[in-house]
């Protein structure tokens, strides 16, 4: 485990003391895996986390997944018993994990503007460029992962607020325009929308890169001025407000001077099955979310493709009225999460998975299954 982990341990536990593992049914994975398993052998192995789990430590476990289809929930997770062992994820501050939840919007849009149809999600600009240690100037901070390339030198990319003013206008970037600045803003938290246009087409966009500033939480700024009580603090409050106070609106949206930028994506690379209309959009991990099962987590710490068990007890909501108790793969990403017991929760797409995404902020225990050739390590 390297130095960027120090700040939590695992500790071996059974499947018979991790509470809530015997009523969960992982069926729903397998198809997912499978993904997971080309996207690593076909495409690229995922980027290793601090962990220190690698994608060659997960590949066993894919590909024992490969011909296996579970006939019932006992059998799925007899499948994990057998090739997995669990480990339980404990901060050494001694707080609990963490989890928060994101969806799919669905937006309207028009493939041009006019007086209703005013806001863009714009494509990744050609003067963004991908910075590293090799040339990031010695001015900007080490977390812009992106900067801007004019004239010959590298600095900062203009924020949320410039981009909002107009730095991007007239360079042809722009997918589709909305209604609303601030279902703009909430697709950018997301990273990604099912756009519905007039003439019934369904596009979606996925995100493609970020203006390189640092994310800055609305809801902590709303909390800190006294104007949304921490205890009441969700998504649908926060429209709420800002619904309430449009005079106001700017004002709060640049101070998270975050920018992101999207890709169009086919229709068809974002199904399960090419016939599947409902699949979730592909994330960070390359393969499609699947509702309920597809966490985002920390990738500087965590691999993509890893299974973890989150249990949840006062997260009831999203298992009409039981404790959340699920195993879920690790497909996504987030930069406001951060930690190693830290995750946001796929709900699904649509107003209805968004109603449930956004009332999610609940402590959670997180327990990460590992291979068992690999779970030697950790012992």
């Amino acid at each position: 485990m390297s130095d960027h982990a120090s700040d939590f341990v695992l500790q071996a536990i059974s499947f018979d003391n991790l509470e809530g593992w015997k009523d969960d049914d992982p069926s729903g994975l397998f198809e997912v895996m499978r993904r997971c398993r080309r996207q690593i052998t076909d495409v690229k192995p995922y980027r290793t986390g601090s962990l220190g789990l690698s994608a060659e430590d997960l590949l066993p476990l894919l590909t024992a997944a490969e011909d296996f289809t579970p006939s019932s929930p006992a059998l799925a997770r007899a499948f994990f018993e057998t090739h997995c062992r669990p480990f339980l994820i404990r901060r050494k501050d001694g707080n609990s994990g963490f989890v928060t939840a994101f969806y799919e919007p669905d937006i309207e849009v028009s493939e041009r503007p006019d007086e209703t149809f005013r806001f863009p999600f714009y494509r990744r600009p050609d003067d963004l460029i991908d910075l590293d240690d090799d040339n990031r100037p010695a001015g900007l901070d080490g977390s812009y992962a992106f900067g801007r390339l004019h004239d010959g030198r590298i600095g900062a990319y203009p924020d949320r607020r410039a981009i909002d003013q107009g730095f991007l206008e007239g360079r042809g970037l722009e997918i589709a325009w909305a209604k609303s600045k601030v279902d703009v803003f909430f697709v950018h938290v997301q990273g990604a929308a099912r756009l519905r246009y007039s003439d019934g087409r369904i596009g979606r966009i996925t995100y493609a890169a970020k203006a390189g500033h640092a994310f800055s939480a609305i809801g902590k700024l709303l909390i800190d001025r006294g104007e949304i009580d921490r205890a009441d603090i969700s998504m649908q409050t926060i429209r709420a407000w800002l619904a309430r106070n449009p005079e106001r609106v700017d004002d709060v949206l640049w101070h998270n001077r975050s920018y992101i930028f999207f890709r169009e994506a086919p229709s068809q690379a974002f199904s399960l099955r090419t016939d599947d209309p409902e699949a979730g959009p592909i994330a960070a991990a390359k393969v499609p979310l699947l509702a309920g099962r597809s966490l985002a987590v920390d990738r500087m710490i965590h691999t993509f493709g890893f299974p973890f068990f989150i249990r949840a007890e006062s997260l009831v909501h999203l298992d009409h009225g039981r404790p959340f108790r699920r195993l879920m793969l690790a497909l996504d990403t987030g930069s406001a999460i951060v930690g190693p017991a830290r995750g946001d929760i796929f709900t699904g797409s649509g107003d209805m998975a968004g109603e449930s995404a956004g009332t999610v902020r609940n402590d959670a225990d997180f327990t990460i299954l590992i291979p068992k050739a690999a779970a030697g390590r950790f012992d």
